[in-house]
């Protein structure tokens, strides 16, 4: 079956730089807009992924987000954030880009061509079959990534992505692919852009739906997220207060001694 780059297709604008600032503002907001339409016809390809990440963690595993430039950055990010909001371990969603950390500020070259790497980079994270690595790749042809996938499949080990192509070399390597088909960008191949959008709510979803999953959420509170800097504290000390009705000065005793809003909570109905 023919294979369509549509991140690759010319802009549906051109003589953009004979635009103003208005016009080019809300051409971009024009094009950004159809972005949502088209991961929620994704729905179910993330419903299948997202459901066989919340077996394998519940089995111990852990998940991985593999990706070069923008879509290596992206993976990182939502990793890096799982922590913080949901209070798992680091280890827990780990982010790789090709060409190592230094990747993450500025970009090294032919990084993502190599189709070694990718699997190497796995292999010093100690990869097991328990674990669920995802490829991220707007155009769905990064040899980077796509190598990875294929070694994870030979050694049994669960691989989804995230592509913004339609029937993509790696939606044909992954077992649980999610295709967001964003069209042409606004500025010609600029992936950064709508794919890159549409890569970043997906992840979104993911990490979010997972760890409700996995009972990090009570109600609609982070009651497991880190207490990291002031507001967060202050926003702890309040879910604390109206989950109990007791005084802020008793809600912040009760987060000081536990550490945690979830402690909190569970230790005062224990000691009542």
């Amino acid at each position: 079956m023919d294979f369509i780059k549509t991140t690759e297709q010319d802009s549906n604008y051109n003589h953009l730089e004979k635009m103003n600032i208005i016009e080019l503002l809300k051409n971009i907001n024009a094009e950004d807009q159809t972005v949502p339409v088209a991961v929620e016809k994704a729905i179910p390809q993330i419903e299948k992924l997202v459901e066989v990440i919340v077996r394998q963690l519940k089995k111990g595993g852990r998940l991985f987000y593999l990706g070069a430039g923008t879509s290596g950055r992206l993976g990182i990010l939502d990793a890096s954030e799982c922590p913080p909001t949901f209070g798992v371990p680091h280890e827990l969603v780990i982010g790789i880009i090709a060409g190592g950390d230094s990747a993450i500020r500025k970009a090294v070259e032919f990084a993502e061509d190599s189709i070694i790497q990718g699997w190497e980079d796995l292999k010093n994270n100690n990869i097991t079959d328990k674990d669920v690595v995802v490829g991220i790749a707007a155009s769905g042809t990064t040899p980077y990534v796509i190598a990875a996938l294929e070694a994870c499949n030979k050694h049994h080990i669960v691989t989804g992505c995230i592509t913004c192509n339609h029937k993509s070399p790696l939606s044909l390597t992954a077992k649980y692919p999610v295709e967001i088909i964003v069209g042409p960008e606004f500025v010609t191949g600029s992936s950064r852009m709508k794919a890159g959008t549409a890569q970043k709510l997906v992840l979104n979803m993911i990490t979010t739906t997972t760890m409700i999953q996995l009972g990090h959420i009570k109600g609609n509170k982070m009651v497991d997220m880190q207490l990291s800097n002031n507001k967060l504290v202050d926003r702890g000390v309040k879910m604390i207060m109206n989950e109990l009705d007791i005084t802020q000065e008793a809600a912040q005793k009760l987060l000081n001694k536990y550490g945690n809003v979830r402690n909190s909570i569970k230790n005062f109905y224990n000691e009542s």
